[in-house]
């Protein structure tokens, strides 16, 4: 099997949908000629034309807004926005229409729209363009979110976003972007609402978002040399999330870290954190749950201090070894 890049993955999965499906059509900021602001788009509108790949004005609540009404109308519409810290702009259009629009008409209207956003920190971008806020749309229902962790999961949540009859949200962290994977040439589908087990372990399992997978990969391979099996669990999707593999994966180590990148107040690690608090799980863990998540500051734009206040591959294994030290009778 062939190997491409996450971004490389997002365009050709744009573009066989394109292709497939001529209710497809793109619109964002510089996506036409320039190719999108880190290029996801390349090479589209001159395949595609300029009807079907659109470039729009610096608006985002513009574009979600022309987005939800396509959708209303049956087009299925792939929204971008440039940096996910201006969804702030855009969230009237995709909180209060597309997510309650199929409830409030009794079902009778579908809004099959897919909002892509590039994520996260790590580039020095400051504290407006660095964010991580998919647990905002995570608490809104209607939202489906979605945030692959690598090119092969990338390509195929991507379809599935498409097909999907419901607006779904999909976050891709800036710094995946260049990683590389085996992804196959054709098109395919990876449902959601299914996690994937990265890396099988029996000692202690890291359930890990986003950018946080690759670096929970690191710190277990760091740790194996000193014995300890981790397991590593990409939820895949945030909504819908597949509690049952995240439970049968602690039921089986009965130790569990969580990590996000995002700001960990209030963060999504406390709804996966819940997830285990609240089954029979929570009596029987051989020590406590330990939540890793960003810092509560603005993201600092001077790369040293972003990476201190992400959660780094030293911050995990430090977290591995504190679970590790309880015994059983401890927890």
């Amino acid at each position: 099997m062939r190997t491409i890049t996450y971004l490389q993955a997002v365009n050709e999965a744009l573009d066989e949908a394109l292709a497939q499906d001529e209710r497809v059509f793109l619109l964002g900021e510089d996506i036409g000629i320039y190719g999108g602001g880190f290029g996801a788009t390349q090479g589209l509108q001159e395949k595609y034309g300029a009807q079907r790949v659109r470039d729009t004005p610096i608006s985002e609540s513009a574009i979600a807004g022309a987005a939800v009404g396509a959708a209303m109308t049956g087009m299925r519409p792939i929204m971008e926005l440039q940096f996910s810290d201006f969804i702030t702009v855009a969230m009237d259009q995709l909180v209060n229409q597309a997510a309650k629009i199929h409830y409030m008409y009794g079902g009778k209207a579908n809004v099959p729209l897919v909002m892509r956003t590039a994520a996260g920190s790590g580039t020095g971008a400051g504290a407006q363009h660095s964010q991580s806020l998919e647990n905002w749309m995570a608490h809104i229902p209607g939202l489906k979110v979605v945030q692959p962790s690598n090119a092969y999961d990338a390509k195929g949540l991507l379809h599935a976003a498409i097909k999907d009859n419901n607006p779904v949200m999909f976050y891709e962290h800036k710094l995946l972007y260049k990683t590389s994977g085996a992804v196959p040439e054709k098109a395919y589908d990876l449902p959601l609402g299914v996690a994937d087990i990265k890396l099988t372990g029996s000692d202690i399992t890291i359930i890990a978002t986003g950018i946080m997978v690759d670096k929970a990969l690191q710190a277990a391979a760091i740790v194996k040399k000193k014995g300890i099996s981790v397991e590593v669990v990409d939820p895949r999707t945030l909504v819908p999330l597949d509690e049952q593999t995240l439970i049968q994966s602690v039921a089986k180590t009965k130790r569990v870290i969580v990590a996000t990148e995002a700001v960990k107040n209030s963060g999504f690690s406390a709804e996966l954190t819940a997830v285990i608090a609240e089954s029979d799980l929570a009596i029987k863990l051989a020590a406590p749950i330990i939540r890793l998540g960003g810092e509560f500051v603005p993201m600092p734009a001077q790369k040293s201090l972003e990476a201190q206040a992400t959660p780094q591959v030293d911050s995990l294994v430090q977290a591995i070894e504190q679970s590790m030290s309880y015994k059983e009778d401890q927890a």
